[in-house]
């Protein structure tokens, strides 16, 4: 007689049935990852933040590229600029060795060129001024090595060390950069510098490659 295996049959046919419910499971869940519509709003997603950061980059490139082009025609002359400070040396010298009464006595043509060499000089500055060069006249100011070059020590004891008390030529930037330092005189043998002064860095942040 013939023996009828029907367990097996029934533990085949659960196994088979348990296959296709996980198989149709993992085609649900396979269907929820792949949704169009969600796919879709997760690509514009980084869509939108690629495009925010490339804006962000171009808009930083821009600010860059318009101070150096600022910075560049700004500090263009400053060869030329420190090349016309010789100029106007010359012409403020010449100057100073006209005295007061020399002045005074002098006939109109030699006043009219008096007046010629000022007018000369004023408008060299104001040339100059026009570029963004600017005078510095450090008398009576502390003493910094950032705007200033030290030529001697005057002993002095009613100001604070290191203090400008005579200026042999005058110093000059443009924009925030030295063109040419002053050459001046520091005091010595005065009260000593207040901590705070003593503390500080003056001139500390001023660019000197002009």
């Amino acid at each position: 007689m013939t023996e009828t295996r029907k367990p097996e049959t029934e533990t085949e046919e659960t196994a088979n049935a348990a296959d296709a419910r996980a198989s149709e499971a993992g085609a649900t869940e396979a269907g929820q990852e792949l949704d169009p519509i969600e796919a879709l709003q997760a690509e514009n997603a980084e869509l939108k933040d690629r495009m925010l950061r490339t804006m962000a980059e171009m808009e930083n490139l821009r600010r860059r590229t318009e101070k150096e082009l600022s910075e560049g025609r700004q500090y263009a002359v400053s060869s030329f600029a420190r090349d016309m400070l010789g100029v106007g040396d010359n012409l403020r010298r010449a100057l100073e060795t006209v005295s007061d009464e020399a002045r005074a006595a002098a006939n109109e043509a030699l006043g009219a060129l008096i007046e010629g060499v000022e007018m000369t000089e004023r408008d060299l500055l104001n040339q100059l001024e026009k570029h963004g060069v600017k005078k510095v006249d450090p008398a009576g100011e502390k003493f910094d090595p950032n705007y200033h070059q030290a030529m001697f020590e005057v002993p002095n004891p009613d100001v604070p060390n290191n203090t400008v008390v005579q200026v042999m030529q005058a110093g000059y930037k443009i924009g925030e950069r030295v063109l040419r330092p002053a050459m001046v005189g520091v005091s010595k043998g005065g009260p000593k510098e207040r901590k705070s002064d003593a503390g500080a860095a003056p001139g500390a942040t001023v660019d000197k490659t002009a």
